[in-house]
This record gives C-alpha cells, sequence and structure tokens, in this order.
C-alpha cells in the first residue's frame, strides 16, 4: 500500500483512515512544532528509528486510559507515599532519561536529539507536560506527553526506582480528573499500561472521541495539589 510522503512546505496530513495496516499514515516532513501539534489535533503521532525517515501514525486499534478506569492499587498507593512530585519541573531530564532508559521489548530508542528539541520546544510553549516522582530529592521516574484540547496524549515514562512511573501516572490522572480532562490517549497497546486499566478501542471511535472534547488547546498551571495525591 502506498504511504503518503509530505510535503515540507505544508502542514497537512492525509486522513488517518488512509493508513496502512501497520497504522502508518505518512512519512518525511520535520518535527516542527505547529507539524507536531497538527498531527496530534488529527490523531497522528510521529515515532520511528534513527535509521528511518519520520513516520507518523494512527494504529488501529488505538489504547486510550479512561480516567475512571485507572487502577490504584493497594501496593501502589503504599509505593506512592515513598516519593514527591513535580510538574512541569524538570522536563528535559524527564524526557532524556525516558530516551536513555533500556526496555525489554525494544532495541533502541526512537526519542532522538530531534525529537528532544521539538518536544522542549512544545513545552517552553506550554503544549509539552512532564509529572515527576523524587525520591530523597533525586529524580527516579516520571513521564511526558502532550495537551491536546481536553486529551492528554502521553509519550514515554522512565523508572529508576520501583513504582515511580505508575506513581508519577497515578498523580497525573488525579489531576486530570480534576482539571475535567476526558482521557489519556496511550497510542500503541502494551501489555504494562493495560494491566493500569487501558484499554483497546477501534481507530474510528478514538477519533470520535478525540474530535467530540474541545480541541482548543488548553494549557494548566501544573502546580502540585497534596491533597490530590494522598486523597
Amino acid at each position: 500500500m502506498y504511504i503518503h510522503e509530505l510535503n515540507k512546505y505544508s502542514l497537512s496530513f492525509p486522513h488517518p483512515d488512509d493508513a496502512n495496516e501497520d497504522g502508518i499514515v505518512a512519512w518525511g516532513g520535520d518535527l516542527n512544532p505547529s507539524r507536531v501539534i497538527r498531527a496530534y489535533q488529527q490523531g497522528i503521532f510521529p515515532w520511528y528509528s534513527p535509521q528511518d525517515p519520520i513516520l507518523w501514525w494512527s494504529p488501529d486499534p488505538r489504547l486510550i486510559m479512561e480516567l475512571d478506569d485507572f487502577k490504584l492499587r493497594k501496593s501502589l498507593r503504599k509505593s506512592m507515599k515513598k516519593f514527591t512530585y513535580g510538574f512541569d519541573t524538570n522536563f528535559n531530564e524527564v524526557i532524556q532519561k525516558c530516551a536513555k532508559t533500556r526496555r525489554a521489548d525494544q532495541e533502541g530508542t526512537w526519542i532522538n536529539k530531534d525529537v528532544i528539541e521539538s518536544y522542549n520546544v512544545l513545552h517552553s510553549m506550554g503544549f509539552a507536560h512532564s509529572v515527576e516522582s523524587y525520591f530523597e530529592g533525586t529524580l527516579v521516574g516520571g513521564l511526558y506527553g502532550i495537551v491536546v484540547g481536553k486529551v492528554f496524549c502521553g509519550e514515554s515514562m522512565f523508572s529508576h526506582k520501583s513504582d515511580a512511573s505508575k506513581s508519577a501516572y497515578a498523580v497525573l490522572i488525579k489531576h486530570l480528573k480534576y482539571w475535567g480532562y476526558d482521557f489519556v490517549d496511550c497510542q500503541v497497546p502494551t501489555n504494562h499500561l493495560k494491566s493500569l486499566g487501558a484499554k483497546e478501542v477501534a481507530r474510528d471511535y478514538f477519533l470520535m472521541r478525540l474530535h467530540k472534547v474541545n480541541m482548543d488547546t488548553i494549557t494548566h498551571e501544573w502546580e502540585i495539589n497534596q491533597e490530590l495525591i494522598t486523597g
């Protein structure tokens, strides 16, 4: 199946329904922040290996987390008390650690220097956000993602101490509920996120939900609220 090549002078994308059987919508272009945000608004995200051109994806099925479906087990609730948390206090270090953390199911990382540069710019613009877990003042876990409308699009997480990333994720979910968000886009199905309550949905359903919520990008003062963490 033919895969559309993006025009570097245009920010337009093919419709996600035009993706091939693997979920690839297009290739090429660049990681210009305006292009990246346009992609997320249409249910598309970049994901590629260092040796490949930029690939733009909209997989079917899609993994999402309904905020009320998150499974906060007693063991995790107990672990959460070990850490302190921050929102957007160390975005660059979070994405750097996500890039360097080795995962058993991956040979390398897709978070290269161009991705890091682009998402740092998006962070400075108020689109990209991080949640951090600290243990005795040291960053030991966290995650980052993109905010589009009332959807948080999760990108990656890391953990250097047991339950550090899960705890950051739990804090994120509580705040998203408090702020009136609709759901988390988890993108590609993984057993780890499924164990936390995420579910697979058809791409058509995901796109319907995405466009139903307020698609005007909003920002928040991502200030930690201790009552939300411990409540």
